[in-house]
């Protein structure tokens, strides 16, 4: 009987001092923990005169491209030296020549046929003066008594050969086949002893003394540059584009205007499109280092639009999407504010309402947003390391 209570008296003991040094043990002291406030930097909030700048992309293509046709049917007989893809045409030079026997001989019988109803002309005149003398009465007489129709009819005649004449020194002018502007060939078709026919297209060729470029503008673009749809510049007017390409290795620069918007909205993409010229891109108005702006080439543009004066501006990383901004208040807490955002680029953005000057908004990302979160501030992204920044930003978007 011992030997059987023993243990259970020894397993009682050990639990019973087990629960009393658990109840008499002292409770761990409390600390109340406050969450961490997460550091962030910061960048002052500004009020300044902002031009504001618009940046697309699109194609440069030539202002003027014409198909080379022939008018008139013939053998082709000679070419120009130029008459190569790539070629550098003057106005007026001869690209391609038709055979002009056939035209020259044309001329000839057409020179004669008016020579011949010359006479008739006059033959059918002094006859008429003739039959008017011999009538006692001529104001009583006929004008067939008068030979007044036959008249007529030799001066219709004489007319339609002076037509015919001009038709023939005109096919004999158009065996010469030429531009009526300087230019490119972009492709030729034809070489010498093939037969041509009317309407056949001979190359193509396009106008050097300017280029385009077509570019796609959205809503807020369009309000940025402060123009109507429709808008057409005056004369030698336009707001002022700054082009720019990697060609050969090295970026290249180049200038011009933007002339005229589209009257109407694209219906698939919801853009509108502006057209921007650049003037003699192949000669006088090259790039920094002596490129021309190439028909084909794809380029980044960078507009000049209106003015805003007294404006509201921050980072652009400080826009977060929705049109909300996180400032940080005096007591060190976050403030997401709702803005209204009047333009905004790669480096800067400008508020039209929700801030105030020298308020202090986040520039760094922040997850989980919580209004009234605590906020540590290392300080404000200004002085060179702002201005390295823009200007990077700045030659990434341009």
């Amino acid at each position: 009987m011992l030997q059987v209570l023993a243990p259970l008296v020894i397993i009682i003991a050990a639990v019973g001092g087990y629960a009393g040094l658990h109840w008499t043990k002292p409770e761990p002291e409390k600390k109340d923990r406050t969450p961490r406030a997460l550091s962030v930097f910061v960048d002052a909030v500004e009020r300044k005169d902002v031009a504001l700048v618009v940046l697309t992309q699109g194609e440069v293509r030539a202002g003027t491209m014409v198909d080379l046709v022939s008018q008139i049917p013939g053998r082709v007989v000679a070419v120009s030296s130029e008459f190569i893809e790539g070629g550098l045409v003057q106005a007026g030079m001869s690209l391609v020549e038709i055979e002009p026997v056939d035209y020259q001989l044309a001329l000839a019988q057409a020179q004669a046929r008016l020579a011949e109803a010359e006479v008739a002309l006059q033959t059918a005149v002094a006859t008429a003066e003739v039959a008017r003398k011999q009538l006692r009465n001529a104001s009583q007489a006929s004008d067939l008594a008068l030979r007044k129709p036959q008249v007529a009819e030799a001066r219709a005649r004489m007319d339609a050969a002076r037509a015919d004449l001009q038709q023939a020194e005109l096919n004999l002018s158009r065996t010469k086949i030429a531009l009526p502007f300087d230019g490119r060939l972009i492709s030729t078709r034809v070489d010498i002893g093939q037969y041509v026919t009317p309407g056949m297209a001979l190359g193509r060729a396009f106008a050097i003394d300017k280029v385009e470029v077509r570019l796609p503008l959205s809503d807020s673009q369009l309000a940025s540059l402060g123009l109507p749809i429709g808008f057409v510049a005056a004369t030698g007017q336009g707001l002022a584009v700054s082009f720019s390409a990697m060609v050969a290795g090295s970026e290249q620069s180049w200038v011009g205007k933007l002339v005229r918007l589209d009257a109407v909205i694209d219906r698939d993409t919801r853009m509108i499109y502006g057209i921007a010229e650049v003037l003699a891109p192949y000669t006088l108005n090259r790039s920094n280092q002596g490129m021309p702006l190439a028909v084909g080439l794809y380029v980044k543009a960078e507009i000049q639009g209106r003015q805003i004066e007294n404006g509201y501006v921050i980072p652009r990383e400080a826009l977060r999407a929705g049109n909300k901004v996180y400032v940080v208040d005096d007591a060190g807490k976050l403030d997401i504010r709702e803005v209204v955002v009047t333009h905004s680029s790669l480096t800067d953005a400008v508020i039209a309402s929700g801030l105030e000057v020298g308020e202090r908004v986040v520039v760094s990302s922040i997850r989980n947003a919580i209004q009234g979160m605590a906020l540590e501030t290392l300080g404000l992204v200004e002085g060179a390391n702002r201005v390295a920044n823009r200007e990077q930003g700045k030659a990434v978007g341009s």
